[in-house]
């Protein structure tokens, strides 16, 4: 996986899922800038309603020792990935809203 791919972190201790934009990836761990995956839905509507920010994208390090694993953020079939179900509401990519000055 190479930089701003767009993954899924799967972590224990405690178990979640981390969705985002993949800064670096080494033996010591990974930084990711994203989103646990069980608030993506509210953050989500709050992007495309231009809501005050109440959720933000955080940049966040994980230590190797808490990674299950990690997955590209793919469609499986006819089911979209979630970085294709942001385009579809937003208009752009994951991204290139993150690029953008003034959002996090």
């Amino acid at each position: 996986m190479e930089r701003d791919s767009i993954v899924i972190v799967s972590l224990h201790a405690p178990k979640e899922k981390v969705w985002g934009r993949l800064l670096s990836l080494d033996a010591a761990g990974v930084t990711i800038q994203g989103i646990d995956l069980n608030g993506f839905d509210d953050w989500l509507r709050q992007v495309v309603d231009a809501e005050p920010a109440l959720l933000l994208l955080s940049t966040v390090f994980y230590p190797m020792h808490r990674i299950e694993r990690i997955a590209q953020d793919e469609p499986s079939g006819d089911i979209p990935s979630i970085a294709q179900r942001f385009r579809h509401r937003v208009g752009i990519s994951l991204v290139e809203y993150l690029e953008m000055p003034h959002k996090a």
